[in-house]
Parts: C-alpha cells; structure tokens; sequence
C-alpha cells in the first residue's frame, strides 16, 4: 500500500481533521532527520536523480521524515538520525488540506516508492565529507518574517510617501 492511501485511510488526531495518524514499521519506517540536514540531504538525492519516497517536513519540529523501507536499522548508527519503526507512530497532514504553517509534504509519490535507505545514508554522509558552503554575506538589515499572504499597510494620513518608507527604504548619503 502507497503511503498516499494509506494517508486516506488513516484515523484523524482528535479535532485535527487535516491530521492523520499513520503507524510506522509494518509497510515502511521512517528517518527522522534535523531539518538543516534533510534538506541538503533530499537536495543531493534529487540532484544524483534518486528515486524519493515520501518525505514530510515538520516545520514545528524543524524535522524532515523519509519514508525507508522496514529491516534498515543497522544502516543509521554514527549518523543524527532517529529510525522510526515497529510501535511509532507518525502525525502527518492529509495531502490535500496542508495549509504550509506547520509543514507539509515535500514528496509524495502516487505509488510504492520509497527512498532507498544505502542512498540516503550517502546523502546525510556527505554532508560530513563535503559541507555547503555558505555565503558570508550578511545583509545589513534583515526584515521581519511575515507570512506570504499578511495584510499590506498602506498610510492613511497625509504623511509624504518618503515619510511613509520604513527606514532601510531611504535613499543613503
């Protein structure tokens, strides 16, 4: 069974309906990774063009899961990972009802496929032997997050436009 119907079939967190609740190590397991390193992660494996299982990113957490096949255990010693199987269970949005907030599917394959647990552990290797590295530029100002659909303020007095702006937005001397 695909994780996607097993998603349809699964029982709602108690007045959650957009979550279900899904056991781990019957059909699959799941790898849970800190966030920082499962996205560098799933960004090697799509860029070597490796099959992808399911893979759920829990913002709250800051964790991503992929979903493994059961039996890869022994492949996870030496590395942060967390091997959830027989008695975990998982909390996942119903696909068609994340609102993004606390996460959300980053892959979800229509059929059986899951990630092949050898490639992600190279993967989640890598990043041991071969960092990112990062840019060393650092903006001056960083702006305060805001969600995507937050409401715009406009001025409503007589204030100039200039006036308006916040002050990263003037003009420098």
């Amino acid at each position: 069974m695909s994780l996607r119907d097993a998603l349809r079939s699964a029982a709602h967190v108690d007045k959650l309906p957009d979550l279900r609740l899904l056991p781990l190590g019957r059909d699959w397991d799941a790898v849970r990774v800190p966030a920082e390193t499962g996205f560098l992660a799933l960004a090697r494996l799509r860029a070597a063009e490796e099959e992808l299982g399911p893979v759920l990113y829990d913002r709250l957490s800051q964790r991503l899961y992929f979903a493994v096949p059961t039996g890869s255990g022994g492949l996870w010693q030496s590395l942060p990972v967390h091997l959830l199987g027989a008695g975990s269970w998982l909390v996942a949005p119903d696909p068609t009802c994340s609102d993004g907030h606390t996460g959300g599917w980053c892959e979800l394959p229509d059929d059986e496929t899951l990630t092949d647990p050898a490639a992600l552990r190279r993967a989640l290797e890598q990043q041991h032997t071969d960092p990112v590295r990062h840019l060393t530029a650092v903006p001056e100002e960083t702006p305060p997050w805001t969600p995507w659909n937050a409401p715009v303020s406009t001025p409503t007095s007589s204030a100039s436009p200039a006036a308006s702006r916040p002050l990263s937005a003037l003009p420098r001397s």
